[in-house]
């Protein structure tokens, strides 16, 4: 099977069914609390147990978006889809149980601003 490149201009995000406008990128990761298992008596590692795990991820927007100001000002729980596109071929990527934790704002003298907001998200789903 073939590699997919999917590409911005002919993908979407959305935030609560509200198209992102202005959107330049959007990245993830997902992190996975883990914790090692040592023998008695001895350096070497048995086991690997999980905790917690989340996603934190990042939108990148030319300028500002008053919606997801709002969304950061509330507090509120909100979620993201994301369809990403190469010609007919389409994947889609979902994050539930959203909140924005924070904004960083940029502007220099040869492009536009921009406006970073940071979130978390429960779960993220990728189908």
């Amino acid at each position: 099977m073939p590699q997919m490149i999917y590409t911005a201009s002919s993908s979407e995000a959305k935030v609560n069914e509200e198209t992102i406008e202005g959107l330049q990128s959007i990245d993830y990761r997902f992190v996975r609390n883990r914790h090692d298992v040592g023998a008695v008596g001895t350096n070497e590692r048995v086991a690997v147990y999980y905790g917690l795990t989340m996603v934190v991820g990042r939108i990148r927007v030319a300028s500002v978006t008053p919606m997801l100001d709002q969304l950061l000002t509330e507090g509120s729980e909100f979620s993201i889809s994301v369809r990403l596109r190469h010609g007919e071929s389409t994947r889609n990527v979902a994050f539930d149980q959203c909140y924005m934790d924070d904004k960083s704002f940029a502007l220099d003298t040869e492009h536009h601003g921009e406006t970073i907001y940071t979130f978390t998200a429960t779960r993220v789903r990728e189908e």
